[in-house]
């Protein structure tokens, strides 16, 4: 303990050993090593604090103890206490110890025995266990409590070192720090598809009455269910994701700033962790006990569990989680490709599975256009059954090929990462004009330190030989955030998805040597040492853009 902290509570401290001391009879030799044991277990304890929620961490098979009384002037009240295991088992137990009630000057009325024992003053004192558990469940436990008793909890992890928390109330006038379940807490499974499945649950009491501090949260995952809030963000922590403190440490979507977690759209909020392990999701859905999961693998077993959130003090109750399985996948068509089309194919990096295309040519010449817009995809052609192109592809690719007129080719497309991956494809006659605008060498953004102001910063970017449309985007960012925006980027979505204020400018440039072929741009109007995210679009002629590889950048500090 802190020397500052010790002085506060000396007062405290000197009370309860007091009492320990005049309510055991002097030790005799027999008695010497459990009274030391007593003085030793109370100077390794905590003072719990009344109506906190306090976070514990406990080490492996070391117990914990903390310890807490009642307020001057009160001689019965209701006390709770819940406590949440954020990981694995544990045990924990409430001890009390009764001491004489006439040390500290006050009788309960009317209670012959305790009266007895003031006029004796002999009463020994007495250590009991009135709860304990085992258990990885949230616990609460109601009980009455005396001032005159010195109330004990022992947390012990027997498994591996592991964090709970602990909330203890002397107050049940006030309102609840954690949302109330309703008499029902189940969650139900109306609907299963091949990729949704649709809940529903009865509203939380907490919900009616507090409608604009609480909200439903939703976790889904491929492992287990979840217990507590607190144990799904432990068990994502340790799974072994590379993600920012804060989005790792705060699953609670109003710890989050909207930009950081990404994807908000008819006022749900979900927030996707990617890990070895798997795919954790969790879906905010305000007030609504009916929702619809999207976007999930065909014939896969999910997990569902959902918690009401009270906004103010971050507390959650959890329902008792479900589990469904979505339908199977139906077998794999083969889609025909048509001259000039445009196709954007999702691939499901779970199953690893083949996504056909069949193309029959009209022309001796034809180009394939694949332009890769999440995640890694293989890419395998075949003409008449025999392997003309095959590899791994990345930003935009063409393959132009030579053969007869009828020709069959099917084209094969593969996620080779375990999250899925975007696509879109299009196959032409060789002469015909691609919708894809023509690509620079690189599409890097590079930045000038030298160059760079507290107000500005200057890029460049490669052009082309073909006269384009290049559009630049800011985006004002934190530094826990770059990771999740340049990881989240799908290099297919075009500026209709980016807010006005982002935009900068638009401009038109090329060059026919290609080693002139680079434009710079200075933007300004900027805050000093802030981190910025820049763009690039480049457009062609049919208005479908290719974003470059995105740029973060900092202004100076102090100029």
């Amino acid at each position: 303990l802190k020397m500052s902290w010790f002085w506060f509570s000396l007062p405290l401290q000197l009370l309860m050993v007091a009492c320990l001391c005049h309510s055991i009879k002097a030790p005799t030799t027999s008695s010497q090593q459990s009274f030391k044991t007593d003085l030793f277990n109370f100077y390794h304890s905590l003072i719990l604090a009344d109506g906190k929620e306090t976070t514990v961490h406990l080490l492996k098979d070391i117990p914990k103890r903390y310890y807490f009384v009642l307020e001057e002037g009160r001689a019965l009240a209701p006390f709770t206490i819940t406590v949440t295991p954020c990981d694995v088992p544990i045990e924990w137990s409430i001890l009390v110890h009764k001491a004489s009630l006439s040390f500290l000057g006050k009788a309960a009325p009317g209670d012959h025995d305790t009266q007895e024992v003031s006029k004796s003053q002999k009463a020994p004192s007495m250590v009991s266990t009135i709860f304990n558990y085992k258990g990885n469940s949230v616990e609460t436990y109601m009980g009455m409590s005396s001032h005159s008793a010195l109330y004990m909890l022992e947390f012990l992890s027997t498994e591996r070192d592991t964090h709970i928390t602990v909330y203890l109330t002397t107050d049940t006038t006030s309102g609840h720090l954690y949302p109330e379940l309703p008499m029902d807490p189940r969650i139900d499974v109306i609907g299963i598809g091949h990729t949704t499945v649709t809940l529903t649950w009865k509203h939380s009491p907490s919900v009616l009455q507090h409608r604009e501090n609480i909200q439903y949260c939703l976790l889904v995952n491929e492992k287990h269910n979840y217990k507590s809030l607190c144990a799904a963000e432990t068990a994502i922590r340790s799974s072994g994701m590379k993600l920012p403190p804060t989005l790792a440490l705060s699953l609670s979507p109003y710890l989050l700033e909207p930009q950081q977690v990404m994807i908000l759209s008819n006022s749900e909020l979900s927030i996707i962790n990617k890990a070895s392990s798997g795919e954790v999701r969790q879906i905010c859905m305000g007030t609504k006990n009916t929702y619809t999961v999207p976007h999930l693998s065909p014939s896969t077993q999910y997990y569902f569990d959902v918690f009401v959130v009270n906004l103010l003090t971050n507390a959650s109750a959890a329902y008792t989680g479900t589990f469904a399985r979505t339908l199977e996948e139906p077998e794999p068509k083969v889609t025909e490709l048509k001259d000039g089309k445009v196709i954007q194919v999702v691939l499901d990096g779970k199953k690893q599975k083949f996504y056909s295309l069949q193309y029959q040519a009209r022309h001796k010449k034809i180009q394939f256009t694949f332009q890769l817009c999440q995640g890694q995809v293989q890419v395998h052609i075949t003409r008449n059954g025999k392997t003309v192109a095959s590899e791994n592809i990345s930003g935009l690719r063409y393959f132009s090929l030579k053969g007869k007129l009828l020709d069959i080719y099917l084209v094969q497309l593969r996620s080779t990462e375990e999250s899925n991956s975007y696509v879109k494809v299009q196959v032409s006659p060789h002469f015909h004009k691609s919708l894809f605008p023509l690509l620079p060498e690189s599409l890097k953004i590079k930045s000038f330190s030298k160059l760079r102001t507290c107000n500005s910063v200057t890029i460049a970017w490669l052009g082309t030989q073909e006269d384009s449309k290049y559009c630049v985007y800011k985006k004002r960012i934190e530094d826990d955030q770059v990771w999740m925006e340049l990881q989240s980027t799908d290099r297919c979505s075009g500026p209709g998805s980016r807010h006005k204020s982002e935009k900068v400018l638009c401009k038109y440039f090329y060059d026919i040597n290609l080693q002139r072929a680079v434009t710079t741009e200075t933007i300004k109007g900027l805050d000093a040492g802030t981190l910025y995210l820049f763009d690039v679009y480049l457009f062609g002629p049919s208005g479908i853009p290719i974003r470059y590889d995105s740029k973060v950048v900092k202004t100076r500090k102090k100029c």
